[in-house]
């Protein structure tokens, strides 16, 4: 093997594969065409006298060489850009960088409408794309370059090699069809536990936190639909005599969109943190602390929800 043959770009195209597993996810997170990776699949399968890659299902997995390949080619490319690539300065108003973010629907309710505003006005060549990501995903996708932070609140995630920043906290509120009970003057903890709910469930967030208050106080809701998504809930709440129990900022957003009644929770609930977070191989990227930095700037001591309310 001639070193002479592999070049640089050739192992961010095996480190995108190993992340996206697929030749078009790899190429939708480098930025070129299906055709350009393909290509780089077959210089490296040449370079390796091995297939790297096979297809089963929908996705393409790694084969014994390709695994072995694995931790030395992400120590690479970490190294490349902790030590080589941070040094070059970076400047927003020039960059066309493109960052991903792991955000969940209702962060992307909260956060981006913000900075996206902001992005427009201080680096407007830069682009965003946002990921949905399980934890474990999310873990392994900071930890291998495919999202470079994370925006939201993560129960149990942590780590040596990760760093979060806490920016603010919001609570929790009910949310209810226009009119429903007494209202919006109030609701009893007998009305609460009595009425019909919408919860929906998604491991590691903040319905976790509110599901373990709820356990210790020893209270049991009338559970009429779970559902994995927040999206549904505003128009199912709108529309019938179900209610939900929802993070405050994303209360405010659903009480505009859809008309409806927020009725303060009949017992103490939790707060719920928000951070963000990245790896350890972006901690010093010229890019990644520009963006941190700009986040901090727009969100830290600050729910955006409340300043978007005040202006509606």
């Amino acid at each position: 093997m001639e070193i002479d043959s592999l070049d640089l770009n050739l192992l961010r195209v095996l480190e995108a594969l190993f992340a996206a597993r697929s030749v078009s996810g790899a190429a939708q997170a480098l930025g070129v065409t299906q055709p350009s990776v393909s290509l780089s699949l077959r210089r490296l399968r040449t370079h390796f006298d091995d297939a790297l890659f096979v297809r089963q299902g929908g996705a393409m997995v790694p084969t014994r060489v390709a695994e072995g390949l694995r931790e030395p080619v992400l120590k690479v490319m970490a190294t490349v850009r902790s030590e080589i690539v941070t040094a070059a300065p970076f400047d927003p108003m020039q960059s066309e960088r493109r960052f991903t973010l792991s955000l969940s629907d209702l962060g992307e309710l909260t956060f981006l409408p913000t900075l996206m505003a902001s992005l427009r006005r201080c680096a407007p060549g830069v682009t965003l794309r946002s990921v949905t990501a399980s934890l474990p995903e999310m873990r392994h996708g900071l930890a291998d370059g495919s999202i470079d932070l994370a925006l939201g609140f993560f129960l149990g995630l942590e780590g040596q090699n990760l760093f979060t920043q806490r920016l603010f906290e919001q609570g929790f509120v009910c949310i209810a069809r226009a009119g429903w009970g007494d209202g919006g003057a109030g609701m009893s903890l007998e009305a609460f536990l009595a009425a019909d709910h919408v919860v929906v469930e998604q491991p590691g967030r903040s319905q976790q936190l509110l599901e373990e208050r709820l356990r210790d106080l020893g209270l049991q809701r009338r559970i009429l639909l779970r559902s994995p998504h927040f999206m549904s809930v505003p128009l199912l709440v709108a529309q019938s005599e179900m209610i939900a129990t929802v993070p405050l900022g994303v209360g405010r957003i659903y009480a505009r969109m859809a008309g409806l009644d927020l009725l303060p929770l009949p017992f103490a609930a939790p707060s719920v943190p928000l951070q963000q977070l990245w790896h350890r191989r972006s901690h010093h990227d010229p890019g990644s602390v520009w963006l941190r930095r700009l986040i901090a700037e727009l969100f830290l001591g600050q729910d955006p929800t409340q300043s978007r309310g005040d202006e509606s």
